[in-house]
Formats: C-alpha cells, structure tokens, sequence
C-alpha cells in the first residue's frame, strides 16, 4: 500500500503546485538562504524561494501562544518553485532554479582554492530586487571534524514523551529553549584547536522550516555554528529517521576522506545504531562515539551491546548523561585540552546549581 499511497500523494501534490506555483511566483517573495559548506575546490549552498511570513525576534518573555503562532507560521510556509536563484563566490556566479517545495541547491568550482572558515555569498533572484546573504564554511587543514545530532542531543526537545515533545517544540523559541548542561563548552573544546578552527555538522530530523530557530538558538547559547542537514517534512519522511540520516554522514565523509569525526547523539532514536554502523563502514575514520543517555535502562541495555561491537572495531562509544564524561574521554584522547576539560566541568556545575 506504501507504494501506492506514496505515487497518489506525488500526483495530487504536483496538480497542485501546477496550479499555485506561477500564481505564487507572481507575488513578491523571501530568499531563505541556509548555511553552505565544502571543501577549497567545491562548495555547495542551499535555500528556499517562499512567500514572506512574518515571524517576530524571540524574546525569552514572549508568551507561549505567540511562540505557537510563530512555530505553525513556520511549519506552514508557502513554497515558491520555478524562480532563478543566483549567487558569487570568490568571483563565480552560479544558478539555479527552485523546484516545486521552494529548495533550490548552488554549486561553486571556484578556480583557485577558497581560504578554510566562513565566507558571505550574496544572493539575489533574478529579474527581482529580492536579495539575501549566505554564509559558507569552508572545511581547510582540519585536524578532526564533529557531526552532532540537534534534538535531545544538543537541545532538550523531550523526544521520548510526544506529549512533553510537542509542548516543548509547540511553545518554545530559541531563547526559551533549553540546552543540555555542558554541551556549549564541550563543542566549543571540540571545535577550537589552537588558532585553527575543527569544522561541527548539525544533522537533524527538525524540518528545514525550523531553521531560523535553530540558528538562532545555537547562536544565542553561544553553541559552534555549523551547517545544518535538515530534512524537508514532504514526502521525505516517509524514508524513515536512518536512512536519512546514513545518507548525510555518507555524504560528508564523502566530501573530506582524509578527515576523521566526533560522533554525537543521543540514545532516545536510533543515533547508537547508525553510528556503529558508520564505525563499520568506515574503519579508521570515527575517533570516538558520545551518547547522551536519555531513555529507561532497557535501552540502555541495548546500547551497551553496541558499545562492545563498536569496541572490537577499535572505537570508543560512551554513554552518558551529561557532556562530563564525553569531555573526559575527549581529554584523554588528546582531542581537547585538561583546561577545556575544565571549562567543561564549570559550566556543568554551573547548570546544576541553577
């Protein structure tokens, strides 16, 4: 039946963008830039064509019905295909146009290499005076990079309790949303080495119509910036949570192949079993494996196993509830610094006397 609902679903969704899209396209418009990343030679940037949407700055005193109203303005956006979208990097331009869900994807070959850190690329669509700004992150000497899921990893988003989940992503925003102690100094340890600066992935479930909200959540708790891999809430979903997720991580292990990672994620989904599997698939690559532990002892249980098979393929996976013992791995393998351990350990204290 999957098969066939997902084939109906198809057609009635492209008879209606048939009909909408040259009506929408006629209005005026919102350039959604996200964050785009790659190597010297070869740099791809992604974003949206919408309709504008008005979303008002989060405070943290703002009340939770206007948080709501924020978060359905988001989730249902108004998505612009057909449109030309331009861009310049390091002097080349290159294009594209927006398919039916608004996303159009930039790709740059510049001819000389590109510095390593982050770079602007204007944007602008064409024939309009609609113009944005993008950021780019170009990944150069690196000594390790950090790929790091977002919910109940990074922020405390309650995914094992759908009611709690949906009151918490329902009602928040960015500045009320809660991150996990210690987790701002750990990543800042694990990203910072010396004057050089190891590149951090963000690859979420989170739809890409959240963000804004992220960025500015990971922006105002003063958590690394990154690019995000977020999945687009259409048809998508229906790949299921790890199949995504594999597809990404294959992709940015593909882009650097001489850059090892930091795994980390949470045990409420499936974080434990992907990444073992990216530990088999790729030997040598993973330096280490953390798992904040947020579930009941019978999944524990289960992600200790898979701590022993990732143990026989020479990788560490640890388990815990806070970024404590991450750090103090991390310090053992030389991947931070005792004094990051430190700050580690200050800003975990620091949040449990609060």
């Amino acid at each position: 039946m999957l098969p066939l609902l997902e084939r109906g679903a198809l057609t009635a969704d492209r008879a209606f963008s048939g009909y909408v899209q040259p009506r929408r396209a006629r209005g005026k418009l919102l350039l959604q830039p996200y964050v785009g990343w790659g190597t010297p030679g070869r740099v791809e940037l992604r974003g949206r064509v919408l309709l504008p949407r008005t979303v008002a700055p989060a405070r943290r005193t703002d009340p939770r019905l206007r948080n709501a109203q924020n978060v359905l303005r988001r989730l249902f956006s108004r998505e612009v295909g057909g449109v030309t979208v331009s861009g310049v990097l390091n002097g080349q331009r290159a294009a594209a146009v927006s398919d039916s869900d608004g996303y159009f994807t930039l790709e740059f070959t510049p001819p000389s290499p590109l510095p390593g850190g982050w770079h602007q690329v204007p944007l602008q669509l064409d024939g309009r005076e609609v113009q944005a700004s993008a950021r780019v992150h170009v990944v150069a000497d690196a000594r390790f990079g950090v790929i790091s899921d977002l919910d109940d990893t990074v922020i405390q988003s309650d995914v094992t309790s759908v009611p709690r989940m949906l009151s918490t992503v329902l009602t928040g925003n960015a500045r009320t949303r809660l991150p996990f102690p210690g987790v701002g100094a750990l990543y800042r340890a694990l990203t910072r080495d010396g004057e050089a600066r190891n590149p951090i992935f963000y690859v979420s479930s989170s739809p890409w119509n959240f963000f804004d909200l992220l960025w500015q959540f990971l922006d105002y708790r003063r958590i690394p910036l990154g690019p995000l891999f977020l999945r687009n809430w259409g048809m998508d979903l229906l790949g299921g949570h790890g199949g995504y997720k594999h597809g990404v991580i294959e992709q940015i292990f593909q882009r650097f192949p001489d850059l090892k990672f930091v795994l980390v994620g949470d045990s409420g989904e499936k974080d434990p079993e992907i990444y073992a599997e990216v530990v088999h698939r790729h030997p040598g690559r993973v330096l280490a494996v953390y798992i904040r532990d947020v579930t009941e002892a019978h999944r524990d249980e289960g992600v200790l196993k898979l701590r022993e098979e990732v143990r026989k393929a020479g990788v560490d996976l640890v388990l815990a509830a806070d970024s404590l013992n991450a750090a103090s791995h991390a310090m053992a393998m030389g991947l931070i610094t005792p004094g990051e351990y430190r700050s580690v350990l200050t800003s975990v204290a620091r949040s449990y006397e609060t």
